[in-house]
């Protein structure tokens, strides 16, 4: 027998085995020998009044076999591919280019995954250098390379998708390729960018088990149209690819966008959010969202924040938020200074870290280019670092000497690996971005005394918060508005913000793919 319990508990109880089981016993007046499972299917912290509680949802079995978390995984069944298979390109091993290859895979289709970077071990290297030495490799970084920009910036798996069914799809097969089943459970999950890797390695292996083909250092610099039909692409190196192509480059190829601008695809210029990496002490964090001068205890996890408000028409708001976390450099070319944040699975570190922005619109940027969203982003970038010293270390200030509006003389210790250097980020930010983000810390500091502290360090910039260009398909077929055989996906093509809505989005395009071949049917 198998009973569905809802219980709100405080965290003693709920994290607590022993604890928990009895609780279940007395709520179903069942002796508890008789139990064999108390398996959370979702769990969310309510931390908005002082008391902070755990609300559960719990699947309990009682007098028969305990239950397998993993009937509830919905995982495709990956099947090898047909000799005689038709192909697509997939650009970009990105969340939505790899999950893009597995949905054609599981519709038949073989997908050719083109990767302008390096395998996701071989990348490390490279994002060390750009640390110790300031050296940014333009095609193997924090954005580039195996996994995108989210394989070593936290794995965070959060969406607003009110899609369940998709989602769960999502979080299943990451499961089903190695990632903790508590992402399954809790209603913020997380898998770590310690851990994402591994799961990464497994997916790509599932693609190249299946038949398709997964191709690293492998830039793809062009289009092949013909009568107005995307058939291929071709690469640095000279190679000619034929097929489809679903277009999964993230949204920092900024390359990608200037080449198809050339080719005469059609782009948009798109919103997006500019401002700065806000670093606290995660001890801090824990005492003002639990309420406690204790911090977290024993039971919770590191707290996590959400920010919002609205100054002078444009909203301000914390973005990425990365508790128990690392400010990281996000540069992709050389010249540019860009600051990123992450988490281990642990959430273990002394700080916490989110990015602080402010919205801003196409209509806030003169001129008619579709690219000028772009130019703005790469300009602060530019600025930042030639205040800098030439490498990666970034101009940083306290919260409350930003909000006054006066140098640092000092600055609190930081998790950022390059170094931190004592300047007027306040000045080298736009003068509406600097003023909105100054009224928007005092305003979150009326809504959580002691969140605007001298503890706290603004390290800048932070402009990656999504793609500066949008990139116009079809609401039907997925396609791009003018030319066919060209399918834009995930973040780079401006329809997700984050690891699961880009996977979502990379399933949703190879499905439209896939209907365009007459021998794949029944598709769901």
């Amino acid at each position: 027998m198998r009973e569905n319990l809802q219980l709100r508990l405080t965290p003693e109880v709920a994290y607590e085995p022993l604890r928990l089981l009895a609780r279940v016993s007395t709520e179903l007046n069942v002796d508890a020998n008789r139990i064999t499972s108390v398996t959370p299917v979702k769990r969310s912290i309510d931390a908005r009044q002082r008391q902070v509680m755990v609300n559960l949802q719990l699947v309990v079995t009682i007098d028969e076999p305990p239950m397998d978390p993993a009937e509830w995984l919905l995982t495709p069944d990956y099947r090898p591919l047909a000799a005689d298979a038709p192909q697509a390109i997939v650009v970009g091993a990105g969340p939505a280019g790899l999950f893009a290859s597995l949905r054609l895979i599981e519709l038949g289709i073989k997908p050719i995954l083109l990767e302008r970077g390096k395998d996701v071990d071989a990348r490390r290297p490279d994002m060390a250098d750009i640390s110790r030495r300031g050296i940014v490799n333009p095609d193997s970084n924090y954005c580039f390379g195996e996994g995108g920009a989210g394989a070593f910036s936290d794995g965070k798996l959060y969406t607003r998708s009110k899609k369940r069914g998709p989602v769960d799809k999502i979080l299943s097969i990451l499961v089903s390729h190695g990632a903790s089943p508590e992402i399954l459970v809790d209603a913020h999950p997380h898998i770590g960018s310690d851990r994402l890797p591994g799961v990464i390695k497994a997916i790509r292996q599932r693609i190249i088990d299946c038949g398709g083909e997964v191709q690293f250092n492998c830039r793809v610099e062009g289009l092949i149209i013909k009568n107005e039909e995307v058939c291929g692409v071709k690469t640095a190196s000279g190679t000619l690819f034929s097929g489809p192509v679903i277009l999964a480059t993230g949204h920092s190829a900024r390359d990608v966008y200037r080449f198809l601008l050339s080719a005469g695809v059609t782009l948009e210029p798109k919103g997006l959010a500019v401002g700065v990496r806000l670093e606290h002490p995660q001890e801090l964090i824990d005492r003002l969202q639990y309420h406690s001068p204790k911090g977290r205890g024993k039971y919770l996890p590191a707290a996590e924040y959400s920010m919002l408000t609205r100054v002078n028409d444009r909203a301000v708001y914390s973005f990425c938020m990365c508790p128990g976390g690392f400010i990281i450099p996000a540069a992709s070319e050389p010249g540019q200074l860009v600051v990123n944040g992450m988490s281990p699975a642990s959430r273990g570190t002394r700080w916490a870290n989110s990015g602080m922005v402010v919205e801003v619109l196409p209509d806030d940027i003169p001129g008619d280019s579709p690219l000028k969203m772009l130019e703005f982003q790469r300009e602060i970038e530019q600025r930042f670092f030639h205040a800098g010293d030439g490498s990666q270390a970034a101009p940083a200030q306290r919260m409350t000497d930003f909000v006054a509006g006066k140098p640092s003389s000092s600055l609190p210790q930081s998790s950022y690996p390059a170094g931190l250097i004592p300047l007027r980020v306040d000045q080298l930010l736009p003068p509406t971005i600097s003023s909105r983000l100054r009224k928007g810390f005092e305003d979150f500091n009326r809504k959580q005394k002691g969140f605007l502290t001298p503890e706290a360090t603004v390290i800048g910039c932070e402009t990656r918060t999504s793609a500066p260009v949008r990139i116009p398909r079809d609401s039907e077929t997925l396609s791009h508005v003018t030319i066919s055989g060209l399918y834009p996906a995930g973040e780079g093509a401006g329809y997700a913000g984050g690891i699961v809505s880009a996977a979502i989005d990379g399933d949703r395009v190879a499905t439209a793919l896939a209907e365009k071949f007459a021998n794949i049917k029944n598709i769901s």
